[in-house]
């Protein structure tokens, strides 16, 4: 039985929301309605209640800063509501959604793996790497090291169902054995955008992923098929579908990265009955 580490008001913070939006890969929901969250070789049992999540787990400390606590997500959603009419919409319907602080590396690979594919089939493949190489801890299977990913043979990765990305992952792998990750983590938004872009699988849309989820910055903007929607919805100024994520960037700044989470739930789950209303 783990110990309740902690509880945290659910006003601005839903774990379904938070864990179901695309952002992370390695949980899982329990028949309880709990869910287990597992993230490098950490673990925490998560529920939500009426009015807190209570969290249990035996590294209280990692998964306070994992879920983003220290934040005034309150402030955030005022700042953010103030940008637009739609933002306003979408912010509240979306205000449990908290940017999740997780490790640089794990989501450099995770974000390689879901690279035109769709959530169900990426975390069955991540599973599978962390069974077959990650090492065991008492909740199950942690990530792999980056040592074990470099000593696995190629087809190990297409063994597993990662496709064509099995070369991405072995490259990546062999990179990350002697690369200067503090380095990575020192540069400006840029900068680090620039240098994720030189990684075998690594396009536009998994450097921003990897920098807003794996490295904290906001000031990044994912561009996907929804916020392509959203942008033609809502945004419309004749932009190339290359350049919106820089026209977003521009537009909100700092929030930029949790504008694009709330405008990314608000479309896959209002967006149609919005539009058809405004019509």
């Amino acid at each position: 039985m783990l110990p309740l580490a902690f509880s945290y008001s659910s006003q601005y913070f839903s774990l379904r929301n938070t864990l179901e939006c695309g952002q992370i890969f390695r949980y899982k929901r329990l028949p309880d309605g709990s869910y287990a969250v597992f993230s490098q070789d950490k673990y925490a049992r998560a529920c939500q209640q009426q009015d807190t999540v209570d969290v249990y787990t035996l590294d209280g400390d990692y998964f306070w800063r994992f879920f983003d606590l220290d934040a005034d997500y309150g402030d955030k959603v005022r700042r953010i509501s103030a940008l637009s009419p739609i933002l306003a919409q979408a912010a509240s319907v979306g205000k449990g959604i908290r940017i999740l602080n997780q490790d640089t590396v794990e989501m450099i690979f995770s974000f390689i793996i879901s690279a035109n594919n769709n959530i169900k089939r990426i975390q069955l493949i991540i599973e599978r790497l962390c069974d077959r190489l990650g090492a065991d801890t008492p909740f199950g299977k942690a990530f792999p090291s980056v040592e074990a990913l470099a000593q696995a043979p190629v087809q190990l990765f297409a063994e597993l169902g990662a496709g064509y990305r099995d070369a991405y992952l072995s490259a990546t792998a062999k990179r990350l054995l002697d690369y200067d990750l503090d380095a990575l983590l020192a540069m400006d938004t840029p900068s680090a955008r620039k240098e994720l872009l030189t990684f075998l699988g690594v396009g536009p849309k998994v450097a921003d992923c990897i920098l807003l989820f794996g490295m904290g910055r906001g000031d990044v903007f994912p561009v996907d098929t929804w916020l392509k929607k959203v942008y033609h919805a809502y945004f419309e100024q004749g932009h190339r579908d290359s350049d919106i994520s820089t026209f977003f960037c521009n537009l909100f700044g700092q929030d930029a990265g949790l504008c694009q989470q709330y405008l990314f739930y608000f479309q896959r789950n209002y967006g149609q009955t919005v539009q058809n209303a405004v019509k």
